[in-house]
C-alpha cells in the first residue's frame, strides 16, 4: 500500500509536472508568435518606404529655382525646290542684295521693280534665314551677269509669295523642252538653241515675263528669262535670252539661234497656256 501510495504520488507529481509544461508550453508557443509578429512589424517600419520598390524617390526641387529657358536659335527654311514647287514675289523696295544675310554683308546687287521690257520684275523666293531675333532674310536669284547669283534680302523687300508647281527644262543635247508640273512631264516639243559661237547658257534661270508684238521673228510671243547671254552683251536689255516662236520653223530642232531657245508656234503657244512667268527654268 505504500509503495503504491509512493507510486500514487510519484505519479501524481510527474503528472502535475507534465500539467506544468504542457500549460506552460501552450502559454509560450502564442507569445513567441506574438514577439515574432512584433518584431517583423518592427522591421517594416524601421525599413526605407521604398524597400518594396528600387526606384528611390524623387528629390524635391528647391522652391523658387526654375529652368532656365533655351535661348533662341537661328535656323533656315526651304520655301522652293524648283521642282515641284516655287514661290516667287514682286520686290517692294528697290533695295541692295547681300552676300550674306546680315545688313553690313557685302552688297551684289540691287533689287529692281520691272524688267528690261517694261513688266513687273519677278523674283523667286529660294530659302528664308531667321536669327536668333526674330529677323528674317529671304535668299533670291538675281538676272543679268554673272549668270547664276544669289543673294539676300530682308523679307520686308519682297511681296506676297506665290506659290507654283511647274517647272520648264531645256535639253541642249537632245534639243528637246519638256514642262512638268507636280513632277510629271505634261507638254514637250523640239527646240533650236544657240549656235557655237552665240551658245545657249546651261544653269538654273526662271520664266521672268511673257511678251507680245516683237514681229515674225520671234513668232506669237515671247518669254523672257533670267538668263542673259554671255557672247552678245551689247544686244538691247543686255542680251536677254528668250524662250520665243519663229518664222523659220525648218530650223527647228537644230542650232540655228544666238542663244535664244525657239519653238514652232503652235508650241510656244500650247506652252503659254500651261506656263506661267515665276515658272524656274533649267537649261542642259
Amino acid at each position: 500500500m505504500v509503495l503504491a501510495d509512493d507510486a500514487s504520488v510519484q505519479s501524481l507529481n510527474g503528472g502535475l509536472k507534465s500539467a506544468t509544461t504542457i500549460t506552460e508550453d501552450m502559454f509560450m508557443q502564442p507569445m513567441r508568435r506574438i514577439a515574432i509578429a512584433a518584431l517583423a512589424g518592427a522591421a517594416l517600419v524601421a525599413g526605407p518606404a521604398y524597400a518594396a520598390d528600387t526606384t528611390p524617390p524623387v528629390t524635391p526641387t528647391t522652391p523658387g529655382v526654375t529652368t532656365p529657358t533655351p535661348a533662341p536659335q537661328s535656323f533656315y527654311t526651304e520655301l522652293s525646290n524648283r521642282t515641284t514647287f516655287t514661290r516667287w514675289a514682286y520686290t517692294n523696295l528697290d533695295i541692295k542684295v547681300r552676300k550674306s544675310p546680315a545688313s553690313k554683308a557685302k552688297a551684289i546687287g540691287k533689287l529692281h521693280f520691272n524688267t528690261e521690257d517694261g513688266p513687273p520684275e519677278i523674283y523667286l523666293a529660294l530659302r528664308m534665314y531667321t536669327d536668333a531675333k526674330g529677323n528674317q532674310w529671304v535668299q533670291t536669284q538675281l538676272p543679268g551677269r554673272p549668270n547664276g547669283r544669289s543673294g539676300w534680302v530682308p523679307r520686308e523687300g519682297l511681296g506676297e509669295f506665290h506659290l507654283i508647281h511647274t517647272q520648264l527644262v531645256v535639253n541642249r543635247k537632245t534639243l528637246r523642252a519638256t514642262l512638268y508640273k507636280n513632277g510629271k512631264a505634261i507638254f514637250k516639243a523640239p527646240v533650236g538653241v544657240g549656235k557655237g559661237s552665240t551658245p545657249t547658257p546651261a544653269g538654273q534661270f526662271w520664266i521672268r515675263e511673257k511678251l507680245k508684238g516683237f514681229g515674225p521673228v520671234y513668232g506669237p510671243l515671247a518669254f523672257g528669262t533670267g538668263a542673259y547671254s554671255d557672247k552678245l552683251t551689247d544686244w538691247p536689255g543686255g542680251g536677254v535670252i528668250g524662250v520665243h516662236g519663229t518664222n523659220e520653223p525648218n530650223l527647228v530642232p537644230g542650232r540655228p539661234s544666238h542663244g535664244c531657245v525657239r519653238m514652232h508656234n503652235k508650241d510656244i503657244l500650247h506652252l503659254a497656256r500651261l506656263m506661267k512667268p515665276g515658272t524656274p527654268l533649267l537649261i542642259l
